[in-house]
């Protein structure tokens, strides 16, 4: 499967500056080795925290922070 990077760019709600934004099954893995969520799953609200751990995810669905 070939990545849309330019398309992927138009849904990334990642405010986070890498070198993966907009290649989504790169960040999801990158993301699943350091045992973090990807920011594209957050509210731009808790989005904005960085904070992409598992802890904290589990915290904003019980908060309903969506």
């Amino acid at each position: 499967m070939e990545c849309n990077r330019t398309e992927n760019l138009g849904l990334c709600t990642c405010t986070y500056p890498c070198s993966r934004k907009g290649m989504c099954c790169e960040c999801v893995s990158y993301h699943r080795r350091m045992r973090q969520i990807p920011g594209c799953f957050f509210s731009p609200e808790t989005e904005g925290t960085y904070d992409r751990s598992y802890d904290y995810f589990a915290e904003c669905v019980n908060k309903e922070k969506f």
